[in-house]
């Protein structure tokens, strides 16, 4: 299938990048600008997905995992962001910020279920420090011992560290020695400076960014990595934050899945920007999948993108399509994400899966494959 479709492509250089894909090589920052100013979405996808079929096969994974946000107050001004709220404003109709007893009742709920990851994240509140995290992790697996906790994006870590006067390493490691065991890969927007500038220039450098996952990482905490594309960036700004990353993930290979999450335009000081179109969204993972030949994993966050989408990205390199989730997240939703009520059953996830001819699999937050639900059934 692949070789036939090569064959119909009259420009060289493309015939040259997909030879260096079906050999393994790797490709070059400027075979990857090109593949976004000259590539059509059908050869992108054809090698992706072969990438994807050679690494994993029909393979998708997903975990049953649910999300707690202790606030959505947050000190930032993030200018494509309809989630946080300042203490500042006098009008904050919407704003949350839950208590402890709040956060544990919400772990509590699912006693008896067997959901294997609580993911944190949330606003970057003045009051919720690292000592007041680090007590909270605690507590959350005494009542839970099992559930793995991944938390906090860097800009929440950064601001954290500061303040407890710690480096990256040291706060890191307190956070690993209450109990958590990775870190999402929020925060990372895109790396370069000029853009970053212009739409999130108060919260932390994408040089403090990497700095907070490397430290992570040389610790045995691993992490996931993401961008936010479809809004001001051209090609050549995604393919550096792209080619970053790889060089980090050359250094420590700490890095687990990389999460493309596409620019919602709702309720936010961007929304006069058009959101990109579906066929952007293959292109964009497709991409991905070609230019990080060092990540394991690409991740379609299923509440951002839509099902349907998710359904046609499993054929333009995506293997992992993120967790239950149980309707428990507000970030994307209040930006006009295409899931206004995040929650899929673990039946409805499979189906999901099954139903564009793919392999469901259970893991859990580092990738062990617990279940595969491709025969068996529901109990």
């Amino acid at each position: 299938m692949i070789n036939s479709i090569i064959k119909t492509i009259k420009d060289n250089r493309l015939i040259e990048i997909a030879d260096k894909v079906l050999n393994g090589e790797r490709i070059t920052t400027d075979d990857g600008i090109y593949l976004f100013k000259h590539a059509e979405v059908g050869y992108l996808g054809t090698l992706a997905n072969y990438i994807r079929e050679h690494r994993h096969g029909n393979k998708t994974f997903f975990n049953k995992n649910f999300h707690i946000e202790p606030t959505n107050i947050c000190v930032f001004d993030c200018k494509f962001c309809a989630y946080s709220r300042f203490l500042r404003e006098k009008d904050n109709y919407d704003a949350w910020e839950l208590t402890e007893e709040q956060i544990y009742d919400s772990i509590k709920a699912y006693e008896g279920k067997d959901i294997t990851e609580v993911h944190i994240v949330g606003g970057v509140h003045p009051k919720m420090g690292l000592e007041y995290f680090k007590n909270l992790i605690e507590n959350i697996k005494a009542i839970r011992p099992d559930i793995h906790v991944k938390a906090f994006t860097a800009v929440e870590l950064d601001y954290m560290c500061k303040k407890a006067k710690v480096s990256y390493q040291e706060g890191l490691q307190i956070l690993k020695d209450a109990g958590q065991g990775s870190l999402p890969g929020g925060g990372a927007e895109i790396f370069d400076e000029t853009i970053r500038a212009q739409i999130c220039k108060d919260k932390c450098t994408s040089e403090e960014w990497l700095a907070i996952h490397e430290a992570a990482h040389s610790i045995g905490m691993p992490s996931n990595a993401t961008i936010i594309y479809g809004h001001i960036e051209k090609p050549e700004h995604i393919i550096d934050h792209m080619n970053r990353l790889r060089e980090l993930q050359d250094k420590t290979g700490g890095f687990n899945a990389y999460i493309p999450l596409k620019f919602r335009n709702g309720n936010n000081q961007m929304s006069d920007i058009k959101e990109v179109s579906i066929v952007d969204d293959l292109k964009m993972y497709a991409i991905s999948r070609i230019f990080l030949d060092n990540f394991s994993h690409i991740k379609a966050y299923w509440p951002m993108i839509g099902r349907q989408t998710t359904q046609l990205l499993l054929s333009f390199g995506v293997d992992d399509i993120d967790g239950t989730v149980d309707d428990t997240t507000k970030i994307y939703t209040m930006a006009g994400a295409e899931e206004q009520k995040p929650v899929m059953t673990t039946e409805q996830m499979i189906n999901l899966i099954k139903d564009v001819g793919r392999q469901p699999i259970e893991r859990d937050s580092v990738y062990n494959e617990l279940r595969d639900y491709t025969v068996s059934q529901l109990v």
